[in-house]
């Protein structure tokens, strides 16, 4: 989308149309789809995700300066290497947010599903099926994992690819 205007004119109102509803206003037509269980689950985390991702990395891809392309099409960058050398690198700060948003839309969407969608495990199941005993401590450990699976995450995955990236080519500050 961001290099190409058809494809933005053709995707970007779709997109723009669906980000800002609730992925959990989703969730009773992809059950109804896909129904109960993992399937109807993994599908809805999938495209609520999808959604900061399209849009950062479209915002990333427009964010490029215009004199990086022009320079590399100067000294003969084909679509691809330009892709790759340019309009990559220069996106990946926004790809990376993109990712950071999209993965804590899946997790919101994900534990809504578990409570609703009758699986019989996750961490949603648990938090639910812990307040039909009042049992608030499995409540609350139950969010201390959502909690601490999202630090390891950032921790672990995306500070490293942005240290090894972005931070080492000098486009964003460690």
């Amino acid at each position: 989308m961001g290099r190409s205007r058809r494809a933005e004119d053709l995707l970007l109102p779709l997109v723009s149309i669906g980000a800002p509803i609730p992925g959990l206003a989703y969730a009773p037509l992809f059950l109804l789809w896909f129904g109960l269980g993992d399937t109807g689950s993994i599908v809805l985390v999938a495209f609520v995700a999808a959604f900061p991702i399209i849009q950062n990395s479209w915002t990333g891809v427009k964010a490029v300066k215009e004199i990086w392309i022009r320079a590399a099409q100067t000294m003969g960058a084909d679509g691809r290497r330009l892709f790759r050398h340019v309009i990559l690198p220069g996106a990946l700060p926004y790809i990376l947010t993109g990712l950071r948003l999209g993965l804590a839309q899946a997790w919101r969407i994900l534990v809504a599903v578990e409570m609703l969608a009758a699986v019989q495990w996750g961490l949603g199941w648990l938090i639910f099926g812990a307040r039909e005993f009042l049992n608030t401590d499995a409540m609350l450990a139950g969010i201390a994992v959502i909690g601490a699976i999202g630090l390891g995450l950032e921790k672990l995955v995306f500070q490293p690819i942005e240290r090894y990236t972005v931070v080492r080519w000098g486009m964003m500050a460690a």
